[in-house]
């Protein structure tokens, strides 16, 4: 099967515990219905979102994602073919810890403007990492 993979990043409209609630609630659907797995690292200042699976359901998620109004100001940093998937356990990991990521600082100086694909990239490793340390049969973001 042909994969492909995409990075975006928005910003939240209205973010709460509820909202938030919702987006992984509706991605997870959306993404097991759909062949899709990824990561989504959000606070109330930024999503930043991978996605993964076959190319057109990816591209159909990215459009979904794009009219949804929970989302403003997207931006997509990576849409590429892969050979192999890097969230293959999770429908949709969520992590809320983003220390590591741009400072709130730095998302107002600009941060989101000039990453890199590779800058992005590079936290998702992170993350994948992070989680196989975790034990990620643990996760309950793991599917079902």
């Amino acid at each position: 099967m042909d994969l492909f993979r995409a990075i975006y990043t928005s910003r939240p409209f209205g973010f709460d515990e509820g909202i938030l609630t919702s987006v992984l609630m509706d991605a997870r659907r959306a993404n097991a219905r759909d062949g899709l797995t990824g990561a989504l690292i959000c606070r109330g200042d930024i999503y930043i979102q991978w996605l993964e699976g076959p190319k057109e359901p990816v591209e159909k998620a990215l459009e979904r994602i794009h009219r949804d109004d929970r989302h403003i100001e997207m931006r997509l940093h990576l849409a590429e073919a892969t050979t192999d998937r890097m969230f293959g356990d999770w429908a949709m990991l969520h992590d809320p810890a983003t220390s590591w990521i741009w400072s709130q600082e730095e998302i107002e100086e600009g941060a989101v403007e000039r990453a890199t694909p590779e800058e992005v990239f590079a936290f998702f490793t992170r993350l994948r990492d992070d989680n196989i340390v975790a034990a990620p049969e643990l996760s309950q973001d793991s599917p079902t």
